[in-house]
């Protein structure tokens, strides 16, 4: 969902596009937003299969933890 926060706000509090908020209903027709971080690492594997240089990166599957040793 997209909203659109006017000039005035976005200049007062630094809002850039692309920032992420929750939204919080607080009673009819009246709600807040929060700031809120985006999802960590979000986009990322799209920017790399994005670059001009086909095939230098490769999706691996993930390795569970559990088979990693631990130093004692």
């Amino acid at each position: 969902m997209k909203t659109v926060i006017p000039i005035d706000f976005r200049n007062q509090d630094n809002i850039e596009a692309g920032q992420f908020f929750d939204i919080e209903r607080l009673g009819r027709g009246e709600y807040r937003l929060v700031m809120t971080d985006p999802p960590k690492n979000q986009g990322l594997v799209e920017t790399l299969l994005a670059c001009p240089s086909k095939g230098w990166f490769v999706p691996v599957e993930s390795e569970s933890a559990d088979s990693l040793e631990v130093p004692s």
